[in-house]
């Protein structure tokens, strides 16, 4: 079994692994990431909080009413943050389609006769023996 990601620094690396598999990297990139990263973390360890209390989503309060736990509604702002910078990275469906990625598509033959009619011939030298 794979072991987890907990760190910022592990979700950096994954997150740009798979912002190269999808051709849309950029190192300019990397402060968002960082972000991104971050709000990763914090979500990995408070959620492995939210089940070590058995998902307590309720607690009590001083009028014996009940209400939601602060650590649910962390949770939920959390996941809506790591969502929208997960779609301005291009990693959700919606994100990756509103980027436009470079890709090489293949030339012509017309082109690659005009390429290489205005490059300079190369000019081979004898070897001396």
């Amino acid at each position: 079994m794979a072991r987890k990601i907990i760190t910022a620094e592990g979700f950096k690396n994954q997150t740009i692994r798979q912002m190269k598999s999808l051709g849309i990297y950029k190192q300019e990139f990397d402060t968002i990431i960082d972000v991104y990263s971050g709000l990763l973390e914090q979500y990995a360890r408070l959620y492995k909080q939210f089940i070590d209390s058995d998902m307590n989503f309720q607690v009590y309060t001083d009028s014996g009413g009940t209400k939601k736990a602060p650590i649910v509604s962390t949770l939920e702002a959390l996941r809506k943050d790591i969502l929208m910078y997960a779609a301005q990275l291009g990693l959700t469906v919606k994100g990756l389609d509103s980027i436009e990625v470079e890709k090489k598509k293949p030339k012509s033959k017309l082109e690659e006769a005009l390429e290489s009619l205005s490059q300079p011939p190369k000019i081979k030298r004898k070897s001396k023996k």
